[in-house]
């Protein structure tokens, strides 16, 4: 069951949008639809507390590496239980190779702590509660309400800030400002996916320095492919 609409971490007063640009956005997001009906995280997990994990390794690392990292380490402690065994010592050679790995790795330890202590052992699938946990921000806790569907949210990181930027879904200059314009502007049915389709849009084909505009199936309703062609 999907849970109530989240409420965006700033609200902006946005003018209705003219028919035609309410068309454009139904299109741009039926095509998406259309290309990957159900779009996933590409980090590794198999349980709500692998994915608040891997995400909150995620920070400032590629999915990539947390993968390779999480790979070895959850083969060893993929329970809080099993992760407060192996210790703020023994979990960092397995996430050294991920920027930040210190900090990330007291954090961790400090989240199953309070997950075992105070949650049973489960991890809280509420956004305060999801948010109380250390590392655990509003961005990771949107992606993990997102990804196990249960709350329709949009985490700006680098790819939606520059997809969204370009597909001018949003003029925003700040994370919070772009999420609050994208959970406005995108149409309901598509707003439990759209985090990840413009995650991976921006991943593989509006990439930051060359975009490849000459592949994208979104280019006739871009309005920014004229400037990339151009140059």
């Amino acid at each position: 069951m999907v849970a109530a609409m989240a409420k965006p971490a700033t609200k902006t007063k946005r003018k209705p949008l003219p028919p035609a640009e309410r068309a454009r956005i139904e299109e741009l997001f039926q095509r998406f639809l259309s290309l990957a009906d159900d779009p996933r995280t590409e980090l590794n997990y198999d349980s709500p507390y692998t994915l608040v994990t891997a995400v909150a390794l995620s920070a400032q690392a590629t999915d990539v590496s947390v993968n390779k990292a999480t790979g070895r380490l959850f083969a060893v402690a993929d329970t809080p239980q099993a992760m407060l065994a192996l210790g703020e010592e023994g979990l960092i050679p397995f996430i050294a190779s991920i920027g930040l790995f210190r900090t990330k790795a007291k954090n961790v330890i400090a989240a199953a702590r309070i997950i075992v202590e105070q949650h049973g052992g489960e991890v809280p699938l509420d956004r305060a509660a999801l948010m109380a946990l250390p590392g655990v921000g509003r961005k990771t806790a949107s992606v993990v309400l997102n990804e196990l569907r249960i709350e329709p949210a949009i985490a700006v990181d680098t790819h939606v800030f520059r997809v969204s930027h370009r597909l001018k879904l949003s003029t925003g200059k700040t994370p919070d400002l772009v999420e609050a314009d994208l959970m406005a502007v995108v149409p309901e049915p598509y707003l439990t996916r759209a985090h990840h389709w413009l995650i991976l849009h921006g991943r593989y084909t509006c990439v930051a320095r060359r975009p490849k505009c000459e592949d994208c199936p979104m280019a006739d309703l871009c309005p920014s492919k004229l400037l990339f062609v151009a140059t």
